[in-house]
This record gives structure tokens, C-alpha cells and sequence, in this order.
């Protein structure tokens, strides 16, 4: 096992391994550091581990997402950070292997001021939520779409990117439908200390 002194954990690094970090996958093809199913809890990692947690589109595929937050949340250190990528909900299930999307009311079930029947027992603080249009432009080319089609694309993202972030809550109860869909939706909490 490879870099076990990290204290950056990248969670379904897949091909996307990452210097630094301590990457966790359940397929040997990747040859991840920890091979886990990460529907499998505990996770093999003691409480308040990292400082630093990266899931970029791993949430999506497991079982009981609220489940993997209090997990997150325990291998996180306190003042630490947990940054989630998942499709927004208006194309979270473009993908067969999908079983959930998310919205911008995700971060409302950490925070203990929110609901006492719909808070899930975790207090994570959100610093920062961000939509954005399309995220996946290394595929573009793979997809068959030029050079010229590709810029075009990435100038869209941005404008229409730029305007969901002004009011993503507007953006994900309305707008998204006008656009076809965000592809993601960022979070980035914190551990309270």
C-alpha cells in the first residue's frame, strides 16, 4: 500500500490517481493504494484521518449516500475538507450505473439548524456550492466533436455556467430545464472543529 502517511484521501480515484493522496478504488484495473467497495462501511481508515477528502462523481453510484457522508465525516479531520463532485440532478441518471442525483438542498440534511427530521446527524458547514454545465470536455473529443466545436462549447459553459451560479437554487428549481441540464454540481463542506 502506497502513501499511507497522506493525509489527502482521493475516494474512487479510478484512473484519475493522484500524487500526494491516499486513492481508493474497488476495481484492480486502477491499481488504487486501498482496493475497497465503497459501499462497504466501515472504510478501512481511522476517525479523523484527513485533511483533505476528494470525491469527484463516486457519490452517485453507491447505495446510501447519507450513509458514506457519516463515514466521511468520521475519517475527516475536525477543520478539514470534503469536496464533492456529483451530476446535478437534471442529468444525474444519464448514466446506467447512476442511482441518484443531487440538487442544491444536499447540504441542507448536514446542518443541524435545517430540520430535526431532516438533519442526518453530521454537521458539516458548506463553503461553496458550484454548478457548471458541462464538466467532462477530455470526453468531448473521444465523442467525435472538433477542436472548434470544443471551444465553442467551453465559452457556453462558462456564460451559462457564470449566470446558474448567481442563483443556483433558481437555476436547479427552473432554469436548468432551459438549458438541458447541468452535468455537475461541486460542494465543498467543512469539518466543524
Amino acid at each position: 500500500m502506497k502513501d499511507q502517511g497522506s493525509k489527502k484521501l482521493n475516494l474512487g480515484s479510478g484512473e484519475f490517481k493522484k500524487d500526494g493522496y491516499v486513492n481508493v478504488d474497488w476495481q484492480d484495473l486502477t491499481n488504487p493504494d486501498v482496493k475497497h467497495d465503497l459501499n462497504v462501511l466501515p472504510y478501512p481508515f481511522k476517525d479523523d484521518t484527513f485533511d483533505l477528502i476528494e470525491a469527484f462523481h463516486v457519490l452517485e453510484h453507491l447505495d446510501k449516500p447519507f450513509s458514506i457522508m457519516k463515514e466521511l465525516h468520521r475519517i475527516m479531520k475536525p477543520g478539514g475538507s470534503l469536496v464533492i463532485k456529483v451530476p446535478h440532478f437534471s442529468r444525474g441518471l444519464t448514466h446506467a450505473e447512476h442511482a441518484h442525483g443531487f440538487d442544491v438542498t444536499f447540504p441542507l440534511y448536514f446542518n443541524k439548524d435545517f430540520t430535526k427530521s431532516g438533519y442526518f446527524g453530521v454537521d458539516l458547514r458548506l463553503k461553496s456550492m458550484k454548478l457548471s454545465w458541462m464538466a467532462f470536455f477530455h470526453l468531448l473529443k473521444q465523442m467525435g466533436y472538433n477542436f472548434m466545436i470544443v471551444s465553442i462549447l467551453k465559452a457556453l459553459n462558462s456564460v451559462i455556467s457564470f449566470f446558474a451560479n448567481v442563483s443556483p437554487a433558481f437555476c436547479s428549481r427552473i432554469w436548468c430545464f432551459w438549458v438541458g441540464g447541468f452535468e455537475e454540481i461541486e460542494f465543498v463542506f467543512m469539518k466543524p472543529e
